[in-house]
This record gives structure tokens, sequence and C-alpha cells, in this order.
């Protein structure tokens, strides 16, 4: 006879430590797991620029590059560019249907970035957006 095994969010998406890193009250690293593991892994992805990770150079969005450039439909263009190569390329748990970024509508030094992503494991649509510090 053959046993069901339960597949629990971390056995479907996987575990991570959370970001940021959190102790919690039992002294330990908090973990997550998930969507939200998920959700986090593309954050750090986004922000991590090449070179910051000693053992993968080329790791990360290098979306910080982008600090000081205008906040112009190129610079947004180019953000929407990267963010679909790095997450293509480091995040195999998800598809990304769109990258969207637009102009703050509160700061104009600033664009927000929208992805709309599908669930590898359970084809549930997820979207995240991100704010990022533009130039002038």
């Amino acid at each position: 006879m053959a046993t069901v095994s339960t597949l629990t969010p971390g056995r479907i998406f996987g575990r991570g430590m959370q970001f940021p890193p959190r102790v919690g009250p039992d002294g330990k690293m908090q973990w997550s797991e998930g969507a939200d593991n998920i959700r986090q892994a593309i954050y750090v992805t986004l922000m991590t620029r090449f070179h910051e990770r000693i053992n993968l150079p080329d790791f990360g969005a290098n979306l910080g590059v982008l600090l000081f450039e205008p906040n112009t439909v190129t610079t947004r263009h180019l953000i929407e560019t990267e963010i679909q190569r790095a997450l293509s390329r480091w995040e195999p748990r998800v598809v990304v249907s769109s990258v969207d970024v637009q102009p703050d509508p509160t700061d104009p030094l600033a664009a927000i970035a929208t992805i709309t992503y599908r669930l590898v494991a359970s084809q549930a649509v997820e979207r995240v957006s991100v704010a990022l510090a533009l130039g002038s």
C-alpha cells in the first residue's frame, strides 16, 4: 500500500532564512516558506548588485547601478529588462508574466516595478511591487 505524503508549502516552494533576517522569541533564526519565501527571494535577487556575492559574482539584477540615472522611459525599460533577465536566471520557481515599471506618482526621483509571476509548483499567479530610487 502506497503512502500519501503531505505537501506543505515548504516542500512545494522551498524554505529559507527569512529576509530581512529575524531572530524569534526562542532565540533562533526565523525561516520563511511557501509563496512568502519566493517573494523574499525575488526581492533579494532584485536588490543585489553584481559582485556582492563572492561565489556568485553575476547574481542579482544590478539595479543599484541605476541609482543616479534619470527617471525616463528609457531607464524604466532598462529596469524591466534587467528584472526579467535576473528572475529568469536566478528564480526557477517562478515564470514571470510581466514586468511593468512606472514613475512613482508621489516621488519624481523614484519608480515602482510591478512583477506578475506564476508559481511553477502550483500555477498560482502572484504579484510583487518594488520601489526603486533613481536620479534626476
